[in-house]
């Protein structure tokens, strides 16, 4: 039963609940969708502190004596905090790919200069970026895949009980690799138009070898961004089909990476 509700809730039971929120806190931040600031701090407060209530009752069942002292507990909350990141950052990364590959497109098609505000990192990018992170925000929605980040929380106290997150050598070299995994992605997602591009390219060198008083510079640009806008149209479901694979990898990920935290 969640303590808030019960009429006496233990010291224990405050601190573990605020323990509890403080991965919460840690993994709906690192999530691109819930963690970038197009979602209000307000909202995103309420919502963590909503799904910590929801998810209490089933986690309150692996509760440990905590200790009493405030240094402790602050070091317990630091560790909390960073299972929640370590958990949500291989979400991140795909969206980063994403991302990538919309610069990729963004400079072969040539509209590196059309630059859009981006809500979710507040920054600027262009817009063959925002257009395919808009993409995969509504495929990772469709899918569910919030679901699994909620439950591979819950289900991380059963492997990473509270106080058992480590840095070992193998953690660090699965995030070496899952990162290095942004570039292989993204270069697999921009392939389509990338390679089109290149025969474009290389059709129209030709042409100008041939046809020395045509200049090729004056119909290049309109020429690749129409062949690359009307590529990456037929190209789309090309593209949500590798994401959703991507997508379909958390939740092994997600247990590896668990594992590897709690090994001492």
């Amino acid at each position: 039963m969640f303590p808030l509700t019960t009429p006496f809730p233990t010291a224990n039971d405050v601190a573990f609940f605020t323990l509890v929120m403080g991965r919460m806190a840690g993994i709906f931040a690192a999530i691109p969708i819930f963690g970038g600031r197009r979602v209000p701090t307000p909202i995103k407060a309420l919502l963590v502190f909503a799904m910590t209530m929801v998810c209490f009752p089933i986690i309150k069942e692996k509760m440990p004596q905590l200790p009493t002292d405030v240094l402790s507990l602050g070091f317990l909350m630091v560790q909390e905090v960073l299972v929640g990141v370590s958990l949500g950052l291989l979400s991140l990364i795909i969206f980063a790919a994403v991302e990538f590959a919309g610069q990729i497109v963004s400079v072969q098609i040539g509209l590196t200069i059309v630059t859009e505000f981006d809500p979710s990192q507040g920054g600027q990018l262009s817009i063959m970026s925002i257009i395919l992170e808009m993409l995969a925000t509504l495929l990772f929605l469709s899918l569910g895949m919030h679901h699994i980040f909620i439950g591979a929380l819950v289900q991380s106290y059963d492997v990473l009980p509270l106080g058992a997150w480590h840095m070992s050598g193998a953690l660090l070299q699965f995030i070496v690799t899952t990162i290095g995994e942004v570039f292989v992605l993204a270069v697999r997602l921009a392939a389509p138009v990338m390679v089109t591009l290149l025969a474009t390219s290389v059709m129209l060198g030709i042409m100008a070898r041939s046809f020395p008083q045509m200049n090729v510079f004056f119909v290049s640009m309109p020429l690749n961004i129409g062949i690359g806008f009307i590529v990456l149209g037929l190209s789309l479901p090309l593209f949500l089909h590798t994401v959703q694979g991507h997508f379909g990898l958390l939740d092994e990920q997600l247990k590896t990476m668990m594992k590897l935290m709690g090994k001492g």
